[in-house]
């Protein structure tokens, strides 16, 4: 049986005793049910695994005695930096909790002249927690040990400017360029446009930054599937999936 795991906001050793937070407390105590003695998993972005074993559990307070510390290599050795067109709920939801899945590194939001979504600017920040959220989520589910950071939204321009990386894509069905043409890197920045697509001079404005257009195929993929195909491409060919 799989030992449950849990992200924890706290810095953590061996043989202290931490006092779960809320939202853990409860999943622990009334979702699953557990009791004093059994084990338990947690991390918190550090790169480490801590094992551990319940102490106390209440409907209201969880407490945990960890017993030993462990550093697994699960990080990919290729860093992907995703630039994700903002999409419409569920779809924005399903890329950022996929691609962290596949081992991204960061996935900034933007807003590009075919964004659907106007938020303004209190709201976005409600959306960034909510995305990092799914993502810790996500690495809870995946057993990654460290997280990838979901950026403030930004605009395009702002996000070109300062992305910085071994090779630049910009993910786009005109182009015929093989991966096979770059030598493999250690870092990736790979753009992905909203429903209706980046428009011409975005595309445009990309290359002129130094992205290359490349495309994953000869199909048109919808936003939320770009990334995650194109993630799973990458990994494969240089980083750690084989």
């Amino acid at each position: 049986m799989r030992v449950p795991r849990f992200y924890q906001d706290c810095p953590m050793s061996v043989n202290q005793t931490l006092n779960l937070d809320e939202g853990t407390v409860q999943h622990v105590s009334r979702v699953l049910r557990m009791k004093s003695g059994e084990a338990i998993s947690l991390f918190n972005g550090d790169g480490n695994e801590y094992q551990g074993e319940l102490i106390e559990v209440a409907k209201r307070s969880v407490s945990v005695i960890i017993s030993t510390c462990t550093r697994p290599l699960r990080s990919s050795r290729l860093k992907v930096f995703i630039g994700q067109s903002i999409s419409r709920g569920e779809r924005m939801d399903y890329a950022v909790q996929k691609s962290t899945e596949l081992g991204m590194t960061s996935m900034t939001p933007l807003i590009t002249e075919r964004t659907e979504v106007k938020l303004k600017a209190d709201r976005l920040s409600k959306r960034q927690q909510h995305w990092q959220q799914l993502a810790i989520s996500a690495c809870e589910q995946s057993l990654r040990t460290e997280l990838p950071i979901i950026d403030a939204p930004c605009s395009l321009q702002q996000w070109l400017e300062n992305c910085d990386a071994d090779i630049k894509l910009v993910l786009h069905h005109h182009s015929e360029k093989s991966l096979d043409e770059y030598s493999p890197p250690s870092s990736v920045a790979l753009l992905v446009g909203p429903e209706g697509g980046l428009s011409e001079a975005e595309v445009e404005t990309a290359i002129a930054a130094g992205f290359h257009p490349v495309a994953f195929g000869p199909r048109v993929m919808r936003t939320e599937t770009a990334p995650i195909a194109a993630q799973a491409i990458l990994q494969y060919l240089w980083g750690d999936l084989n």
